[in-house]
């Protein structure tokens, strides 16, 4: 049957393939390992709705979740779209400020949270948010001991696929995160899209690495239900230590962003002599960054494997994919082509504008954002090939993609022009070879008796300095500035003295570690989640 709702295609799943393996929740060791079913994914999906529903959650309930990348998350997923409630998913690095936005934006009435976990206290950052709410809020443990119940007691599944039910949060040209708001049939058409895209066989395995809160989490659970293939989850990844689970698995489809590749390429090259580094591995997959195309061949040559790479955003999970099938020349320079479906209009300045099943519904308390055509700008640029492939170029809004992580130089910005050692930051994105783009804060230091600083007062400004005080306030981690530059005034327009920030990007671009007169400091702390040497990806903390 054609599934409408996700719950649909659950259903429809667990009913052809019951005994069929689901998700498997990679561990240490092979004894550590957890499988679950299709048909038992169906079954204890149900009765953790049946358990929130017990505690309140209701059709049309607002429950923000921050959950990292286990087999509860996709249960507590499934079981709120079984009841029909109105879904936040949260990626685990947000800290104090975004998840108090969040809560207040959603108005929400349940977080759904993982407790501790790397020494950060969700369940309490979720009650010091609440203090400051207009309402209650339930904070119920989303992490190992979900709520059960009898499936008896709840009402019918929901039928409606164009509901808004999903809530994503991106960091957008605004300071604060933005909400996307999201229905069934968008993200079915997305997950539905990328299969067929990456072209699965029944023979698949395919991993999650990546945080399952990106809208990518949903999407990939569609394509597994779609084609009735096993995926591995991994809650913390790193490497070298992944890689026993996914050889012994045998995962054929791997990947998530640009970072993904670099770590697996250099696995590789640490052992040259000792074969392929993942044997059944037959195709690299991901988007939200640029991929640089002397990184698809080197991936192509040294790993062994395809290497397709796509354009999506938080608002149209699926934009365009790589065909497997492309030419070399296609797949190193261009992001793919759409689906049948997906509309890409290119506006006079470069814009890339959406129309399309997958595309959002719009922004949560924001005014429409589609122009007459009912297009959806995207704020990137880029032009289309004579065969219909996009190649992404740049992007109008002023935003820094660190691992496939957006980060908003406003809302560094915002907090930095609070330090009293500062007269003025701007916080601009830098190429990195392990991130695709660093954190870089250009400020001009706060000194003599016309400024608040004591006269003659020296501040420390550094990128530790800085970091310190702005997780003392709240900010996530992988928004923290790696680089720190001071100047003596930064470039400005003759007319709105606006920052010159592609000045400052040209200035500080060659030579990013030897700049004479640079702050330039790497402080990526290991409290922070960012990569130890070569280990993890952030982004999966």
């Amino acid at each position: 049957m054609t599934a409408e709702t996700l719950w649909d295609l659950v259903t429809d799943r667990a009913g052809r393939s019951p005994d069929a393996t689901a998700l498997i929740q990679a561990g240490g060791v092979p004894e550590e390992d957890v499988r679950l079913t299709f048909g038992a994914l169906r079954a204890r999906a149900e009765r953790v709705a049946a358990g929130l529903y017990a505690r309140g959650v209701r059709p049309g309930s607002r429950v923000v979740w921050q959950l990292p990348t286990r087999i509860e998350t996709v249960l507590v997923t499934l079981a709120l779209a079984r009841i029909g409630a109105v879904q936040s998913p949260v990626v685990p690095l947000y800290r104090d400020r975004e998840i108090a936005h969040v809560l207040r934006r959603t108005a929400a009435e349940f977080f759904l949270s993982p407790g501790t976990r790397h020494g950060v206290d969700h369940t309490a950052m979720a009650h010091r948010a609440a203090d400051r709410l207009p309402g209650p809020l339930t904070v119920l443990d989303g992490y190992a001991a979900l709520p059960d119940g009898d499936p008896a007691r709840l009402p019918p599944p929901p039928t409606d696929a164009e509901e808004t039910r999903w809530i994503y949060w991106t960091s957008g040209t605004t300071a604060d995160p933005r909400g996307v708001l999201h229905c069934d049939r968008a993200l079915l058409a997305a997950g539905t899209d990328l299969g067929r895209a990456l072209r699965l066989t029944a023979r698949d395995v395919g991993s999650m690495a990546f945080p399952y809160a990106h809208v990518a989490g949903v999407d990939y659970t569609v394509l597994l239900l779609r084609h009735g293939i096993p995926a591995v989850l991994f809650e913390d990844f790193a490497l070298p230590e992944a890689l026993p689970a996914y050889r012994r698995h045998g995962v054929t489809v791997a990947g998530g962003s640009t970072a993904f590749y670099r770590l697996f390429l250099e696995e590789q090259r640490l052992r040259p002599a000792a074969g392929p580094l993942l044997p059944a591995l037959r195709l690299l997959a991901g988007g939200g960054a640029p991929k640089p195309p002397g990184l698809y061949h080197d991936v192509v040559r040294e790993l062994g494997c395809a290497l397709t790479h796509g354009y999506a955003l938080t608002e149209a999970p699926m934009v365009t994919m790589g065909d497997p099938l492309d030419s070399d020349a296609h797949l190193a320079t261009a992001d793919g082509r759409p689906p049948a479906g997906m509309e890409i209009r290119i506006g006079p300045d470069g814009e890339i504008r959406l129309r399309g099943p997958a595309v959002c519904q719009g922004y949560l308390g924001e005014p429409d954002p589609f122009d007459a055509d009912g297009f959806l700008p995207t704020g990137d640029l880029g032009h289309r090939t004579p065969e219909g492939h996009l190649v992404v170029t740049g992007r109008l809004k002023d935003i820094i993609i660190r691992k496939g992580e957006n980060v908003s130089a406003r809302e560094v910005e915002d907090l930095l022009q609070l330090h009293p050692g500062l007269r003025d930051a701007a916080v601009i994105g830098l190429p990195d070879a392990e991130r695709g783009e660093l954190v870089c804060a250009v400020v001009e230091r706060r000194t003599g008796a016309g400024d608040e600083a004591e006269a003659g007062e020296e501040v420390e400004v550094t990128a530790e300095s800085l970091g310190a005080w702005l997780r003392e306030r709240g900010l996530a981690p992988h928004k923290l500035p790696e680089r720190v530059e001071v100047v003596d005034a930064l470039p400005r327009g003759a007319t709105l003295r606006k920052v010159r920030k592609a000045e400052l990007r040209a200035r500080f671009t060659p030579g990013a570690r030897g700049t004479p007169g640079s702050e330039a400091t790497d402080s990526e702390a290991a409290e922070s989640g960012a990569p130890q040497g070569r280990k993890d990806v952030d982004a999966c903390s």
